[in-house]
């Protein structure tokens, strides 16, 4: 099972140019939480409890400042630099002291992913006990992204980076599962055309050896790529549009904490009172209310058992 995560938040952003120029992307509001926070929950919520966030030098600070060493969630944060973009695959030459030979997921920090399944999904992927697996996603354009080809058996059958023709229309999510391999595989691989250690050359090694398997996202989930300025709005859009209708945060770590049972109920108060001014503090000093109140009509149990986690 693995229990570490990656969160890649490096990179110059320079498609969000010049709104990028003076902070980190993934720092930036997705409707009413900092960005990071989506990828830490998709973590959170697959029981992925030890994680090392990667930023730009300049930026570790800002981040430190946001995340903390993650105590306060009942998870453990630490932090690396990534002094510039040398492609995906270069988090695990970075992080490869904090992996230090065991399985470990990564993340990219400007994806966002949202399923009613989320939790059981990455769990699943998560229990992996060699190879490696990877999420794919179709998507109406899959130029744009790393591409899976499926053989008639369902089995991979090629993986393409950013192909002018695409032979299929999945696109690999940036939510990836590997095995204790990893960081010798990422070591091995050579830069590509565009100078960057690529993510999917270290997949291609994991296929050459029979050892790559994918989760198929349905159409029940929400991947959002928020790399552009559109797309930005777009996310923000969705979320808002979700917790308006339903009235449940989206990747709220203090609840994903407080659900999964990592916090107790005295913890995610001390959390919510400096916020209480606030609709986010409001809401969390909401969960603890309805809790009490389940309590009292149901006798003692777990905190986490009330309600399954949301994504």
């Amino acid at each position: 099972m693995i229990r570490k995560g990656i969160i890649l938040a490096g990179g110059n952003s320079s498609r969000l140019h010049p709104v990028t120029l003076s902070i980190s992307k993934q720092l930036m509001p997705v409707y009413d939480k900092p960005m990071v926070y989506y990828p830490l929950s998709t973590l959170m919520l697959g029981e992925i409890i030890d994680i090392l966030v990667i930023t730009r030098p300049e930026e570790q600070g800002l981040f430190q400042s946001l995340l903390r060493d993650g105590s306060q969630w009942g998870i453990r944060i630490r932090y690396a630099v990534q002094p510039k973009p040398r492609g995906l695959a270069d988090a695990f030459l970075v992080a490869e002291e904090f992996v230090a030979g065991d399985p470990v997921a990564l993340i990219l920090g400007d994806n966002i992913f949202y399923s009613e399944g989320l939790s059981k999904l990455v769990r699943s992927a998560a229990s992996l006990d060699r190879g490696a697996c990877v999420c794919a996603y179709y998507v109406k354009d899959p130029s744009q992204y790393g591409v899976v080809e499926f053989g008639n058996d369902g089995q991979i059958k090629s993986l393409e980076e950013k192909p002018t023709s695409p032979k299929s229309s999945y696109a690999l999510a940036g939510l990836y599962f590997y095995d204790s391999q990893v960081c010798h595989i990422a070591r091995e691989i050579r830069p590509s055309a565009r100078g960057e250690l690529e993510i999917t050359a270290v997949n291609q090694a994991y296929l050459e050896q029979g050892a790559l398997k994918v989760e198929i996202l349905g159409r029940g989930t929400a991947w959002l790529d928020t790399g552009t300025h559109d797309s930005l709005l777009e996310a923000s859009n969705f979320v808002a549009t979700i917790e308006r209708r339903q009235g449940l945060k989206v990747c709220c770590p203090e609840e994903i904490a407080f659900r999964q049972g990592y916090i107790t109920d005295e913890q995610l108060d001390a959390l919510a009172r400096p916020l209480s001014h606030t609709e986010y503090g409001q809401y969390l000093l909401g969960l603890l209310k309805e809790n009490k109140e389940y309590l009292s009509e149901s006798g003692p149990i777990c905190s986490a058992q009330v309600r399954v986690a949301v994504p």
